[in-house]
This record gives structure tokens, C-alpha cells and sequence, in this order.
């Protein structure tokens, strides 16, 4: 089967049946007519002929650091709805937060038949910086802000600052936090400053703060050392959920009630968030939205190349459960 011979079984011109396998303007009509027959014939377009006809392969790479996060897929729901909607396929690359393999995969999808690439990104080394800069395609970064590169990222600071004032509106005059990698901007840097920024505006002595991993067991292992380290605290401030869930597995072990005695938040508002006991206040970020606007950017940058990189950063809602009910 060849396009001329699906046009003639619907009664529609070569042109119609190009337009609806490129998903462009096409009648509902004309569109219900070339699908009914695609379907009864099982026709498939030759993926080789629409990348020499169109100079398009139709697929996207996407880098990210880890498949089983609950951030990283809603994310990742965002960026496929929008562009399966445009006829593209996914090229996933899990680089299991090992920036080397964010680098390896730069370059591969750099060099491989792909018309864009989105990165889901975690840190920024000066070869990060090179490789981005010295791109030949189209590329979004998702997460992170990078001045003059497309981006959409979520507003870390202020997210963190308001969370910290909240606990520290309910009374809490000692706190302790519970922090992610600093080579991580936007999750080790800008939480800590703003952590570290709404204590010290408080007038307040410099706060315990420890690193931990993205996990439910490195969250519970920090907060016994920094308990062990600090002493009584009135709040315990996490960097993501699994922390915040691996911390409050600790405080419970210890028999410490939360918020009874101390008070606990964490980041993200993933589904531990609101299956622990007591369930954890949080922040939501627009992840899946995060995608969408980020698949959005890399198709503006397919058909217009000469556009000014555009910056999109968005915003946050503290969710307030029983962790810190007071």
C-alpha cells in the first residue's frame, strides 16, 4: 500500500492522506474517512520515506535520571501527551542520576536521527554547560534554571521560604534540616538557601542541616544523625517526600509524635505523602504541566530555530496535612 492507493479506496487526494499522516488541517470528515481505511488495511508509512520527505525523524530524546520517581513521571505524562498529540515518538534515556551518562546521552541523541531533546536535568558541570551550549538541535531542560537556554523550572526558592516560615509561624524556634546533594541547583541549593535565609531573618541561631539521598532509608538514617548531632527539635524540614517519610519512620521508632512534638514537612506531594500516619505537609509543583509546557517549547523551537531562548518558571501551593497541625 502507498498513499495514492489509500487516497483512492477514501475518495480523498494524495495531499489529504499526507496532511493526516503529518497531523495537519484536515476536515473531521475527511479525517474519519482516510482513518477508517488506514485501519482496514493496516497501512503503515514508511518511517525512512517521511524523514527524507519531511527532514524530520518524528522522535524526540528524552534524558532523564530516574524512571521510578514520582516527580520524574508525572513529568514525563506532560511531555508524552503533548507530543504524541503532534504524531512523535519517545526515545527514553535513564542515566540513574549518573551525570556521566547525562553527557553520554547528550551526544548520542547529538548525533543520532532525533529532532529534539528534552532533559530532565539534576546538575550543571562545566561539560554540561558545553555540551548544551554547543547543541545542533533543538533542546529543552526541564527542572533546572539555566540562564539563555529554553527551560521551564519551578520557583525552589521562595517554595522552600514560604515552608519554612510556615513551621515557623506555629512556634518553632529549633530547626533542623534534612537536605539534597548541593551539586543539585535547584533541589540541594535553592532549598537550602531559602531554608537557611527564613531562619536566620527570624533572628534564630544557625540551624543543623545534614544531606541525604532520594530515599526513604537515607531519610531515616539522617534524621537519627541529626538528632544525635542537634538534640530535641521543634521542626524537621525535608528536602523531598521520601525523605520527609523516611524521617518520620525514625521519629515514630523513637517514639516522638509528630506534630505532637515535632513538627515535619516535606516536598513534592507524591502519593507517600498522604499515605503516611500522620501524612506529611508538602509542596505541589506542576510536574505534569512542567512537561507540557517544556514538549510545547521544543516543538516552537522545531518550526521557528531563530527564536530567542525562552525562560518559563512556575509556581508552587504548600499543602498543609496533619504533620504540622497545630
Amino acid at each position: 500500500m502507498n498513499i495514492s492507493e489509500i487516497a483512492k479506496m477514501a475518495g480523498v487526494s494524495n495531499a489529504a492522506v499526507s496532511r493526516y499522516l503529518n497531523n495537519g488541517y484536515l476536515s473531521e470528515e475527511k479525517r474519519a474517512v482516510i482513518r477508517r481505511v488506514i485501519e482496514e488495511t493496516g497501512y503503515r508509512p514508511s518511517a525512512q520515506a517521511q524523514t527524507l520527505r519531511t527532514g524530520q525523524t518524528k522522535t524526540v530524546g528524552v534524558i532523564l535520571p530516574r524512571i521510578d520517581s514520582f516527580s520524574i513521571g508525572s513529568v514525563m505524562t506532560g511531555i508524552d501527551a503533548a507530543l504524541e498529540r503532534k504524531g512523535f515518538r519517545l526515545l527514553l534515556a535513564d542515566t540513574h542520576n549518573d551525570p556521566a551518562k547525562e553527557l553520554e546521552y547528550l551526544d548520542i541523541f547529538g548525533q543520532q536521527h532525533v529532532d529534539g531533546v528534552i532533559l530532565i536535568a539534576t546538575v550543571f558541570t562545566p561539560a554540561h554547560v558545553r555540551a548544551i551550549k554547543g547543541r545542533k538541535i533543538p533542546l529543552v531542560i526541564v527542572g533546572q534554571h539555566l540562564p539563555n537556554t529554553p527551560c521551564v523550572y519551578h520557583d525552589d526558592y521562595h517554595a522552600f521560604y514560604d515552608m519554612t516560615k510556615l513551621v515557623l509561624k506555629k512556634g518553632c524556634r529549633t530547626l533542623g534540616y534534612i537536605g539534597a546533594l548541593p551539586q543539585d541547583r535547584a533541589v540541594g541549593q535553592e532549598r537550602s538557601r531559602a531554608f537557611l535565609d527564613a531562619v536566620r531573618e527570624a533572628g534564630l541561631p544557625e540551624p543543623h542541616t545534614i544531606i541525604a539521598d532520594f530515599s526513604i532509608a537515607s531519610g531515616r538514617q539522617k534524621a537519627q544523625e541529626l538528632l544525635e548531632r542537634s538534640g530535641p527539635l521543634d521542626a524537621m524540614v525535608c528536602a523531598t517526600d521520601t525523605i520527609a517519610a523516611g524521617a518520620l519512620q525514625y521519629l515514630r521508632s523513637q517514639g516522638i509524635q509528630t506534630p505532637g512534638q515535632m513538627l515535619l514537612t516535606g516536598h513534592g506531594a507524591s502519593d507517600v505523602s498522604g499515605v503516611t500516619s500522620p501524612t506529611i505537609t508538602t509542596i505541589r509543583y506542576f510536574y505534569e504541566e512542567s512537561g507540557a509546557e517544556a514538549a510545547g517549547l521544543l516543538l516552537e523551537q522545531m518550526e521557528k530555530p531563530d527564536l530567542p531562548p525562552k525562560e518559563i518558571k512556575l509556581g508552587y501551593a504548600i499543602v498543609e496535612n496533619e504533620s504540622t497541625a497545630r
